[in-house]
């Protein structure tokens, strides 16, 4: 039975390089403030911004700017998505039952939300 309740990306994580530049683009570019910062602020592993990006620092990748990490989804019942999810043959990551590999390798975070968030979310139409 498939999935009954709703959910939306909440985050995208993000492989970048120079994670100072990236901070001040999201920052001046666009105007987002950051959420969130694991590590010093001289040197964060991470930083999460309020408007979805989540940078996560690997200065040392030799690929392109951008690689994916994974995408952080918030759902309305954690526990039917988790048991809706594992009927299509994802593989359950070592950061708990939470974190899932599709098959084509896309990594996904389920997150539970609160009250009435993900419908909230869901009711805003971005392009009105």
């Amino acid at each position: 039975m498939a999935y009954q309740k709703k959910s939306y990306l909440e985050h995208a994580a993000i492989h970048v390089k120079d994670i100072h530049w990236h901070v001040r683009f999201f920052q001046e570019a666009l105007g987002m403030t950051i959420r969130k910062i694991d590590g010093p602020v001289e040197q964060p592993k991470q930083v999460w911004m309020f408007g979805g990006p989540q940078l996560v620092s690997d200065p040392g990748f030799a690929g392109p700017e951008g690689r994916m990490a994974h995408l952080g989804i918030m759902v309305e019942d954690l526990e039917a998505a988790l048991d809706e999810v594992y009927t299509w043959g994802v593989s359950q990551m070592p950061q708990g039952r939470n974190w899932i590999t599709l098959p084509d390798g896309l990594c996904i975070e389920l997150m539970q939300a609160t009250g009435e968030s993900v419908a909230q979310v869901l009711a805003v139409d971005p392009r009105a």
